[in-house]
């Protein structure tokens, strides 16, 4: 009875050793390294290839087993020597500690306040309404005095060339580089002065008054007019998606610290 007993003890632990073997990659100097460090470290890789549009090497696994072997022997190491005793590297496990349940905070707000389909089409129709309509190709020279304006008005009416007094004189240099070209825009990308003049003016004609706003006098050029051609949905889904989750992790972060108790 003794020897079956026996035999069945060392059964059960041979089953023990195997089981417990299962689940480690390694035992060093008497210590298991589990697995699932590996297995952490092949999935952090894995998201890092594929946000790079990247793909692991064949002989990933092996090379991550090798790599958490190591850290294991350096970290036996490093506490030999009381290195984790250290207030420097306590200081940077606390900041680690806070990196790692932050970004899971993070992630779990998300799956929490997910964008919904509805949500992006209300923001595309948003988005279409202001954009959409028509579309205005102008030219302009902006100058400070409205003496300086009218002059040039009366050049352009004898002859002038509208894109090269726009390259001498206009005070917006990033048009004025273009003479004076504005390219294609909706009324409502500029001020109202401006917008309003520009609207009335019929393709091919300039204004025949200086045009004053917050940034000194215009003269405009309407070059011509088109119905806005606007990216499908689906075009932007994604950007869309990405935006209003950055509003909401936005207000999520105001909220919290609106709600936070700092003295």
């Amino acid at each position: 009875m003794k020897t079956k007993l026996q035999t069945l003890a060392a059964v059960a632990l041979i089953a023990i050793s195997a089981a417990a073997s299962a689940q480690n990659v390694a035992i060093v100097n008497g210590k298991a390294v589990p697995k699932a460090r590996v297995e952490a470290l092949i999935a952090m890789a894995t998201a890092q290839a594929k946000a790079q549009g990247q793909q692991l090497p064949p002989n990933f696994e092996q090379q991550a087993k090798d790599e958490v072997i190591t850290r294991e022997i350096f970290m036996q190491e490093a506490a030999k020597r009381s290195l984790d005793a250290s207030d420097d590297y306590k200081a940077q496990m606390e900041l680690a500690r806070q990196s790692i349940l932050i970004r899971a905070l993070v992630e779990d707000e998300k799956k929490k306040s997910s964008v919904s389909d509805a949500e992006i089409k209300t923001e595309y129709d948003k988005y279409a309404k202001e954009n959409g309509g028509k579309e205005y190709k102008a030219r302009h020279i902006l100058v400070e005095k409205e003496d300086a304006a009218k002059a040039i008005i009366a050049q352009l009416k004898k002859g002038g060339k509208f894109e090269d007094i726009a390259k001498k004189q206009s005070k917006d240099s990033g048009s004025g580089a273009n003479g004076g070209d504005l390219d294609w825009a909706n009324a409502a990308s500029y001020v109202k002065e401006f917008s309003d003049a520009m609207v009335a003016l019929t393709k091919g004609k300039t204004s025949e008054t200086p045009v004053k706003s917050q940034f000194g006098y215009h003269i405009i050029r309407l070059e011509d007019v088109r119905e806005a051609k606007l990216p499908s949905m689906d075009d932007v889904k994604p950007q869309i998606k990405q935006q209003l989750e950055q509003q909401k992790m936005t207000k999520f972060q105001d909220d919290l610290r609106k709600s936070a108790k700092v003295e």
